[in-house]
């Protein structure tokens, strides 16, 4: 008997220290956060099983929430699994399938979405903290929340990025709309940027920090950012910040998509 195809919603969050990236590689000895997911749900439904997710997250780099997707041959009536719970003993502790919904043919992880909410975390201490090491960025230098959203205000808008772009991704162009962007200070040790766009180059949130807190810490005016966008070179823009600071925090899709998903 044929059974139509029915797709699959996940949001999903993990801690990507110990994997290669959301994304399966072909080459090194680490896992991708993708590849073990899609091993457990193989385990389950005893058939390969492909992902599509949100977009790509680099080695070291957390999510709180990816969103991904799949299909798979099951009848509407009869799928009353509790999906997480059957996957929890089938993936690493570092992940976990947080929501599972039936979306629509029409939803596709990738190409449904409409911007990105990122997060970086900073640890500005003179000492190291052990117990959130794995999450944020540790500089021992006191840092200038002034100076750093001056710099944001340089970032807003559509423009061309290719200041902040990484090798490694072939992309048709290099320009990027940015909606806000903002340093806030949640104690006296940890500050959060916070930045959405309707989409981001290779490694572009970590360029961006990277560049905001050199520029800081040089003594450098905020005003450099304007000066370093239009040149349209990566040589002269900041290193990339540590991926142990950076967050998929939550991806959006339009409201029509959203509603037409139901909970499993």
């Amino acid at each position: 008997m044929y059974l139509s195809l029915m797709k699959i919603r996940m949001l999903v969050s993990y801690d990507g220290t110990d994997f290669c990236g959301w994304q399966r590689q072909k080459h090194g000895p680490l896992k991708s956060v993708a590849h073990s997911i899609e091993d457990a749900l193989e385990r389950i439904f005893r058939k390969k099983i492909a992902l599509s997710g949100s977009g790509r997250t680099d080695a070291g780099v957390h999510a709180m929430g990816q969103v991904c997707h799949f299909e798979i041959d099951r009848d509407e009536k009869n799928f009353k699994m509790d999906l997480p719970w059957a996957l929890k003993g089938h993936i690493p502790s570092s992940i976990t399938i947080r929501q599972v919904w039936q979306a629509p043919d029409e939803f596709h992880a990738t190409l449904s979405a409409t911007h990105k909410t990122y997060k970086y975390m900073i640890y500005n201490s003179n000492r190291r903290n052990p117990f959130i090491c794995r999450f944020a960025a540790w500089i021992r230098k006191p840092l200038n929340i002034d100076h750093l959203n001056q710099s944001t205000q340089y970032i807003i808008g559509k423009q061309d990025f290719k200041s902040f772009q990484s090798v490694g991704t072939v992309v048709h162009h290099t320009v990027r709309e940015i909606l806000s962007a903002k340093w806030v200070r949640k104690n006296d040790k940890v500050l959060e940027f916070t930045v959405t766009g309707t989409g981001f180059l290779k490694q572009m949130v970590r360029n961006l920090v990277g560049t905001m807190l050199m520029l800081e810490q040089r003594g450098l005016p905020p005003e450099e950012m304007k000066r370093i966008l239009k040149a349209l070179d990566r040589q002269i823009a900041g290193p990339p910040a540590p991926p142990e600071g950076l967050f998929l925090w939550k991806v959006y899709y339009p409201g029509e998509l959203d509603n037409k998903c139901r909970e499993l």
